[in-house]
């Protein structure tokens, strides 16, 4: 999605990422790594291009910074091209942006699919997504190659599914030094007042931590929230993984951060911690 989503250009690609920080519904300023107790176990991004989102997707990464690196970041996103398995995972291979190349994390991949019967090694489902992928410039910014992916793909979003998603991915963590990233836009092309409306209630059972209760509620309230299966799978391994928090750092919509229009698309940034 270089060229597309976020620029093709290293240079001008580093550029917009530090405009993503310093925007007005950005956190104001870049970020600083420190070398924290790593108390972070998950986040909820957006992935839109980055004129849109990137303010928002940047507050959860300079949290991330001030967190301290963790040694392999597991990002679930949701499939937008009706591609692949319902689940899919990759255990081998690199992701390449133009910010540098990204190693997977095998042995933890491997661990994820073994502890799930869901979890398909598909490649296909990746090569037209970019929920997942957008997420990754962001972590180069901040971490270069210092760390290792897992790239899990949804279009399986049901309670079940979501929830073993949540628990193969915990245990397959144990013990180990992972943050989970769900990738996730809100509603999608309504007013503003009503997006905003209908996705408090979406964030509410995510800052609770209810991992069921989220999708009950996008399926009731009619919430057109494109990730809510990994979210869900997100917090289930967060909650394992000893979370006993979340923040919302920031919302904001398309009509905030790109100029007033009719339809928006809204965006969160959510950390969940120990």
């Amino acid at each position: 999605m270089a060229g597309q989503f976020y620029s093709g250009n290293r240079h001008e690609l580093l550029r917009q990422i530090e405009w993503c920080y310093t925007h007005p519904h950005g956190p104001g300023g870049l970020p600083s790594i420190r070398g924290g107790d790593r108390r972070l176990v998950g986040l909820v991004s957006p992935h839109a291009g980055y004129m849109y989102s990137g303010p928002v997707a940047a507050h959860g990464f300079a949290r991330m910074a001030e967190d301290g690196r963790p040694s392999s970041v597991v990002i679930i996103g949701p499939n937008h091209s009706g591609v692949g398995s319902g689940v899919s995972i990759m255990t081998s291979g690199k992701w390449r942006t133009p910010l540098g190349e990204i190693q997977i994390d095998r042995s933890l991949s491997e661990a994820i699919r073994r502890s799930s019967g869901v979890i398909d090694v598909d490649e296909v489902a990746h090569s037209y997504e970019h929920s997942l992928e957008v997420q990754l410039p962001f972590l180069q910014h901040l971490f270069d190659a210092k760390f290792k992916l897992v790239p899990i793909c949804m279009m399986l979003q049901d309670v079940r599914t979501s929830l073993e998603v949540g628990d193969a991915i915990a245990e397959a963590s144990d013990g180990k030094d992972v943050v989970v990233i769900a990738s996730t836009d809100f509603t999608h092309y309504e007013p503003r007042d009503s997006a905003a409306k209908k996705d408090r209630k979406a964030i509410d059972r995510i800052l609770a931590l209810d991992a069921e209760g989220l999708i009950r509620t996008v399926d009731s309230e009619a919430i057109t929230m494109c990730g809510y299966g990994p979210v869900s799978a997100m917090l289930r391994a967060g909650i394992k993984m000893g979370a006993k928090k979340a923040e919302l750092l920031k919302y904001a919509t398309s009509g905030d951060t790109a100029g007033p229009m009719s339809e928006v698309v809204g965006y969160a940034s959510i950390v969940v911690s120990r």
